[in-house]
């Protein structure tokens, strides 16, 4: 139900534009076209007060100003508007300041109420949704009280402890049981008339616009937020096709994007610190699933001779990759075009760098890692097969324990949807009931089976076989460079050649730490 009623004006000042006053009074009997109204402390909800506009006669499309603050207390509900510098804004408030027009009137969205034994409705819950300017008052208590605030000066509320400009305070609601009154009428202020005519004459708004300088002027402002502004340049053009100049194309500084990519399969991985020079890396290494040979230690019997086995090592080669990506701008554009271009550049290069050295590890996983022992079906009896079966070879095989599983987004989603026996979410519901792990689809990183869950856009997109890896950290290690930016002048063709690049060496240490999957 939808509630307006209105109260008298009490002051206006016109050179600071500001008009304050009693919005409406608690407990006390207002006269609308529904009969007598009555609204209890605490029935009012209000917005943020600079969302609360101040119409003139409750026309949606004619505002005049809007909020600037609200003071509550048990009594009444004051606020401060601030009057818009339009020659309609200028009409009303000198009108006001000449107690012309001596009210302010309330719009609300009725959510709660019931009907007292004399007739006299009670709300008991509502919403504020605009305050107007109008002649007459439905509550004599309602009245504006002041009108002040120079053109230059933050306009302050009413309540002087008071100094935000937006802020609300509200009286408290007590929890009591309350009776909705459905299919209620309408109810109107009574000095307002509930049938709308046609207006017989229209008058194009005077503007300022009158060349290309005031509107340069006005768009200005109306980037700035200025609503007048907005307005006049609304009504500059008659159409876009007959006066395109007064119709400009916008460009925001916003970037829609869908490269924003990290490094899961990297942040799954060892790190290790590449060297200043070389262009390979070579690892001594003791693998004794492969040709190498460990010392021994056996018991002997007194005087005997100990165990002496010699050990046998190897190396493992890593070669040292470039990963490196250009872009070419003219003179112009770097000297002429928002700032932002270049930083936006220079953030997608990364982007780029990051998805390429990312994409490279999961390559690495896939050419040097070890097939899971059996292959497993897309279910959660699956997954868990897979997962305790590879991390008992993993462990058993290079003597660590296996930590992460990265997954491409096909297996995330089979994740997601796994259930137990009883048909109980196994990853997105909330610990302890969730002994299986916690995923949820506002992260790409969480628990599975005990192990760090990494989902990697690189990897295979579907649930094919190595889609998804067992990865024990210390069998695979990155040996990476900073990053780094290079640019060169080209004369001849006045532009900038801007490249950023960087030195990575991805190593699988222990194949068998890599585990694979394998589709059934």
């Amino acid at each position: 139900m939808k509630l307006t009623f209105s109260s008298d004006i009490e002051a206006a000042d016109v050179e600071r534009r500001i008009i304050a006053g009693v919005v409406v009074p608690f407990n006390k009997v207002g006269m609308t076209s529904a009969g007598p109204v009555i609204f209890e402390p605490g029935s009012i909800d209000i917005p943020n007060a600079k969302s609360v506009k101040l119409l003139a006669n409750h026309d949606s499309t004619n505002p005049i100003g809007f909020a600037q603050a609200f003071q509550v207390n048990d009594s009444q509900i004051t606020g401060s508007f601030k009057i818009s510098s339009s020659a309609t804004g200028q009409d009303f408030l000198i009108r006001a300041s000449e107690g012309l027009i001596a009210s302010l009137s309330i719009g609300v969205e009725v959510i709660a109420s019931k009907p007292g034994k004399d007739g006299t409705l009670y709300v008991q819950k509502s919403l504020m949704r605009e305050v107007s300017l109008v002649e007459s008052p439905a509550f004599k208590d309602a009245v504006v009280t002041k009108v002040a605030a120079s053109e230059s000066e933050a306009a302050q509320p009413t309540n002087p402890t008071t100094e935000s400009e937006s802020v609300v305070t509200t009286a408290p609601i007590e929890d009591t049981p309350v009776e909705t009154v459905e299919d209620a009428p309408v109810v109107e202020a009574a000095a307002r008339p509930t049938v709308k005519a046609a207006a017989p004459y229209f008058t194009s708004p005077r503007s300022p616009i009158v060349d290309k300088g005031s509107y340069a002027l006005h768009s200005i402002k109306a980037a700035m937020g200025d609503d007048d502004s907005k307005m006049y340049i609304r009504a500059a053009a008659d159409s876009t096709s007959t006066n395109p100049a007064f119709n400009p194309n916008i460009y925001l500084n916003e970037f829609i994007t869908n490269t924003r990519f990290g490094r899961p399969a990297v942040d799954a991985c060892s790190r290790g610190q590449l060297p200043a020079a070389g262009l390979n890396l070579y690892i001594p290494t003791l693998d004794t699933n492969a040709s190498g040979v460990a010392p021994t230690v056996a018991t002997v019997a007194e005087s005997a001779a100990p165990s002496n086995t010699g050990q046998v090592t190897t190396y493992t080669q890593a070669t040292i990759e470039m990963f490196a990506g250009q872009q070419t701008v003219t003179l112009p554009l770097i000297e002429r075009s928002s700032p932002e271009f270049m930083a936006e550049l220079m953030v997608q290069l990364e982007n780029a760098y990051l998805k390429a050295t990312d994409a490279s590890v999961i390559a690495k996983f896939i050419s040097g890692g070890t097939a899971a022992t059996a292959a497993a079906g897309t279910t959660s009896a699956g997954l868990i097969s897979y997962v305790t079966a590879e991390s008992a070879a993993a462990y058993a095989a290079t003597s660590y324990f296996a930590q992460n599983l990265v997954v491409g987004t096909g297996q995330w989603a089979n994740i997601l949807g796994y259930v137990d026996s009883t048909g109980r979410s196994l990853y997105n519901a909330a610990n302890p009931y969730n002994a299986s792990g916690n995923v949820n689809t506002g992260s790409i990183k969480g628990n599975v089976q005990g192990l760090d869950l990494y989902v990697d856009k690189n990897a295979v997109a579907t649930s094919a076989s190595n889609s998804m890896f067992l990865v024990v950290p210390e069998a695979v290690t990155v040996y990476e460079s900073p990053q780094a930016y290079f640019s060169v002048n080209v004369v001849s063709s006045m532009s900038v050649q801007l490249s950023i690049y960087g030195y990575m060496a991805s190593v699988v240490k222990q194949a068998a730490g890599i585990r694979k999957f394998v589709a059934s």
